[in-house]
């Protein structure tokens, strides 16, 4: 296919395989008139701009329970990584006319959209090959693109071993920006978080250091927080970086390991975390297996204990409940009421989840806005003691 063959065909896909959701008024509408109707109405159109993909996004997976009626996953999926493909292309083709916002903006919207496919295919799905191929392509392209380079870099472990990190700087120009250290969850590699969060940190002034949950969790318990340590003192030298404001990030069981970082790393100065609950649940499974029915704990004595646990995190918390994570809502909601009486920085995020045929799948791009808004938001004048 020739250059302008290439053209027209990304142009055609953009324009017929856009996912502008119609307007929830209208859905009843829709839903009257068929599959096919429901399924055309779902398509009008695409606009090449972040914004309007990530919208797109968040009000497909919203009401995914209704669209799933209309047509089977596997369309869907097709659909998503069809429209990934266009925006990559057209990444690909601005990038060679040196239009690299507009390369910058489509690979971003390919990312998105590479996400959502993701997401609706089953964890043993073969196409998971096929999809991460494309988006590391998409990164690759995204990495030409930017003046601010994304960096592959090695992090040297406290061990003399070294492992492999992404980093991002922020869009500030200053020594003052804070930045995150993201730790993708137990069974995802590091290039797939940094695929998602791309576009969510790509406006913000926060640096991001990505890596994965098998890198720096490959070392004994008691150790187990010192590669991340290690990922703090390599950030703390960047030029561009203020080395009091570093958060931490973990999702599933990472969240786990980035709790016990915030515990025993003073440096932290925000964590978006488990909160202990990990460690409240084996506490809490010890004394009821070693207590007697006459001992079995009271609630007062449980708030007593999750307190003196969370109390050892010296810095602002987020534990997101419910979805990717380890930790659930019921949890969640006991710690946030123990801590809001013990005055202490604890906040919960909710994941929204549409309950499908297909399970449960969370509506990914409103959870990661308001991750990183608020450690944006706690970073912006966070010291750490």
């Amino acid at each position: 296919m020739s250059g302008n063959q290439r053209v027209k065909a990304a142009s055609r896909d953009l324009c017929t395989n856009r996912l502008d959701l119609v307007h929830p008024a209208q859905r009843a509408k829709i839903s009257t008139t068929g599959a096919n109707r429901m399924e055309d109405a779902t398509w009008p159109y695409v606009r090449g701009d972040l914004a309007s993909t990530r919208r797109s996004a968040t009000m497909f997976l919203e009401s995914l329970q209704n669209f799933h009626t209309a047509m089977g996953r596997e369309e869907w999926v097709a659909r998503w990584r069809k429209l990934g493909d266009a925006h990559r292309l057209a990444g690909e083709l601005s990038l060679k006319k040196g239009a690299f916002e507009e390369a910058t903006q489509a690979c971003l919207c390919a990312l998105t959209s590479f996400e959502v496919a993701r997401r609706l295919l089953d964890e043993d799905d073969p196409q998971f090959g096929e999809l991460s191929t494309r988006i590391e392509e998409a990164i690759d392209v995204f990495g030409s693109s930017q003046a601010r380079k994304l960096q592959l870099v090695d992090i040297s472990g406290c061990d003399q071993t070294e492992f492999p990190a992404y980093y991002l700087p922020g869009t500030g120009q200053d020594s003052c920006a804070p930045a995150v250290i993201c730790i993708s969850k137990e069974d995802e590699t590091g290039v797939t978080l940094l695929a998602r969060l791309l576009p969510v940190v790509i406006d913000r002034n926060v640096s991001v250091l990505v890596v994965s949950h098998a890198d720096v969790s490959n070392h004994v318990p008691a150790k187990s927080e010192m590669p991340l340590s290690c990922c703090l003192d390599y950030l703390s030298v960047q030029h561009e970086i203020d080395d009091s404001r570093i958060g931490v990030y973990g999702e599933g069981l990472s969240a786990v390991l980035a709790t016990d970082f915030a515990v025993s790393d003073r440096r932290v100065a925000a964590a978006v975390c488990d909160g202990g609950l990990w460690n409240w649940a084996r506490t809490l499974a010890s004394v009821s297996w070693l207590a007697t029915n006459q001992d079995v704990m009271d609630e007062d004595a449980a708030s007593a204990r999750r307190l003196r646990l969370v109390r050892q995190l010296r810095c602002p918390v987020l534990v997101v409940a419910g979805g990717r994570g380890i930790v659930s809502v019921s949890e969640a909601t006991t710690l946030l009421a123990d801590c809001a009486a013990g005055r202490i920085d604890l906040e919960l995020l909710v994941s929204r989840m549409a309950r499908t045929p297909m399970g449960d799948i969370e509506n990914f791009v409103p959870s990661d806005d308001f991750i990183f808004g608020w450690m944006e938001h706690k970073l912006a004048h966070s010291s750490a003691t």
